[in-house]
């Protein structure tokens, strides 16, 4: 029968497809089995450097919608730089650690021993509050759950966690790792952390207990000297140490998917020694951000554009 004669030639057809794809498949999965091997060995070599009140909340609660944000294929890195949109004064003695922004309530952490401080209030103005870490404690990265704000020290061993009205101190934690980057991903109720290093790590966030961690690359080098860190629009901002660059992370598989290039934000006459870009704050409800830095005497309020878009229209 016709019908029959057709359905026994598919199936010899489909046998000989067989036999000659399996030695092909095999290969490759030989292959891919070399290639991540060779990626772990690569990952592991990395050197690493240097809640009572969790928001159960999906997605982002302040609303911030991130225009400028797109999926960036493999290797692909998006270039980006800052507009100035608005500069407010910021208090030069601050050797800023970490910022966040909650409602129009900005938050501000500084570090250096017997200096440290965490802060509250409007941009631009004075805090309204604010205490002191006393010495040896070096204050760095801060964030915000809820009604509470975790506050990570440097070298010192601890953590602190606090009201987020009052900044009164609630307990403290061992944090076996050096401190320095800090923030909350709200959709995923977990607390992403920075040591320096190209690692972000991730932790409980009632307990500080380590739930995994990723290695920060750009275009598959690692990036190091990840610093302050900013959870928005499922993706992680990060300062780069001693850079004017800040880097979208993409936090499940530790790809940079864009350069942001803040360079140019304060003249030279007013940069002191040890002034370096750090700090940075999402703007509730925008796709705008705050951006300061250690010893800066000004804060900028600012948008992400394409790098070949003029990028300074206010002062």
């Amino acid at each position: 029968m016709p019908g029959t004669r057709r359905s026994g030639n598919r199936a010899a057809g489909r046998r000989r497809t067989l036999r000659y794809a399996l030695p092909a498949i095999a290969a490759l999965l030989v292959t891919g089995s070399v290639w991540t091997a060779a990626t772990a060995l690569l990952t592991e070599s990395e050197p690493l450097a240097a809640r009572r009140d969790v928001e159960a909340v999906s997605g982002d609660p302040a609303g911030r919608s991130h225009s400028h944000w797109r999926q960036a294929g493999p290797h692909q890195v998006e270039h980006l730089r800052v507009k100035v949109l608005e500069a407010l004064p910021h208090d030069p003695t601050s050797f800023t650690e970490g910022l966040e922004m909650k409602g129009g309530t900005l938050y501000e952490g500084t570090g250096l021993a017997g200096r440290s401080s965490v802060r509250s209030g409007s941009p631009g103005k004075p805090p309204t509050v604010g205490t002191g870490l006393s010495a040896p404690l070096f204050g760095e990265g801060i964030t915000l759950l809820g009604r509470t704000l975790w506050q990570l020290t440097w070298r010192d061993g601890i953590a602190i966690e606090r009201d987020a009205t009052t900044l009164r101190e609630l307990r403290r934690l061992p944090y076996p790792a050096e401190g320095w980057g800090i923030c909350f991903d709200r959709l995923k109720r977990q607390l992403v952390t920075s040591d320096g290093s190209a690692r972000l790590t991730f932790r409980d966030p009632r307990t500080l207990a380590k739930t995994g961690e990723v290695t920060v690359t750009e275009d598959g080098r690692p990036v190091t000297s990840v610093n302050e860190l900013e959870c928005a629009d499922r993706a992680v901002y990060a300062n780069v140490l001693f850079t004017e660059r800040i880097v979208r992370i993409d936090p499940i598989t530790g790809a940079v998917t864009a350069s942001i290039d803040a360079s140019g934000l304060l003249h030279a006459d007013e940069l002191v020694p040890g002034s370096t870009l750090n700090g940075i704050a999402a703007v509730p409800g925008t796709d705008q951000f705050l951006l300061t830095g250690k010893f800066w005497p000004k804060m900028f309020r600012v948008a992400l554009v394409p790098a070949q878009t003029p990028s300074r229209t206010a002062r």
